[in-house]
């Protein structure tokens, strides 16, 4: 039985390994898929048909030789490669006009986006175990002071975080990296503190970097990813795992963000409860 490609880097392999063996028609498939991708990832099977000159049962017989049950199947590939590649929003625009034909305007996609995101924020308190949450807050009250890492994508997360950390007084360091200090600045966690890691596929290194730091100096350890399977849940001590929005490839932060503002206002409520308890030495005299 043919194994199944399992990401798109196999596929293209398989494709230009059996090239020679496959007939005409075929050939001239794998040559259209192969060199647009993009395009692939989001149109029909009608219209890469169209683009590509063969017929509709061409491309799914073509599926069909690598394994896949269906067209659909193998274009999922196509779509994770965009999303694990993260080529840049020129490209990807180009990609969803040449794929649909079509010009989507400001407020077409302002309705796409919202709802979107929308979805995700309705289904996020169900996905974050509240145990996990409370633990993370457990471990952030506990500190004398919070490191947030967030590079890439992510560090518009990290940034809200701290600012927020900020503002309810607790004392935060941002590592940005600034100037290619990311060692440097990792030097400044203590032994009390803790350290949340924000990292999405396809995992900045600087950020497993930073996780793999704080795990080796016994420092605890936040991560906030996409993944249960992502290297940063496998060794951090709170893993709270956050789906995002998908809009034609492009991805949304809404989530993270509400995460992230959850976490500090609650940290807040915390504290402040904390100082709200009388001290047990000022207590008065009984009788």
């Amino acid at each position: 039985m043919t194994q199944i490609p399992q990401d798109f880097a196999e596929l293209e392999a398989r494709i230009t390994e059996d090239y020679p063996t496959l007939s005409r028609r075929l050939q001239q498939t794998a040559r259209f898929l192969l060199d647009h991708p993009q395009e692939v990832a989001f149109a029909t099977v009608a219209r890469l048909a169209e683009q590509a000159g063969v017929t509709p049962s061409t491309l799914i017989r073509f599926a069909n030789s690598f394994g896949f049950k269906g067209f659909s199947e193998m274009q999922r590939l196509f779509r994770a490669r965009l999303v694990d590649e993260l080529p840049n929003y020129t490209e990807r625009i180009r990609a969803v006009r040449t794929a649909t034909g079509e010009t989507p305007n400001g407020t077409q996609l302002l309705w796409e986006f919202a709802e979107a995101n929308r979805e995700v924020l309705e289904q996020l308190p169900g996905r974050i175990d509240p145990r996990e949450l409370e633990r993370a807050l457990d471990l952030f009250e506990r500190a004398e002071a919070i490191h947030v890492m967030g590079a890439r994508r992510s560090f518009v997360v990290a940034s809200y975080f701290t600012y927020a950390l900020q503002h309810i007084d607790k004392r935060t360091h941002q590592i940005t990296g600034l100037g290619g200090m990311h060692a440097e600045q990792l030097k400044s966690l203590g032994k009390r503190d803790a350290l949340l890691v924000i990292s999405f596929s396809p995992y900045a290194q600087e950020s497993r970097d930073a996780a793999e730091e704080a795990v080796r100096r016994g420092i605890p350890l936040v991560a906030i990813t996409d993944s249960n399977l992502s290297p940063l849940a496998r060794i951090a001590d709170v893993t709270l795992v956050v789906h995002e929005a998908e809009v034609k490839s492009f991805r949304g932060l809404t989530a993270s963000l509400c995460l992230t503002q959850t976490l500090a206002i609650a940290l807040g409520v915390r504290q402040d409860q904390a100082r709200d308890k009388p001290d047990r030495h000022d207590a008065p005299a009984s009788g």
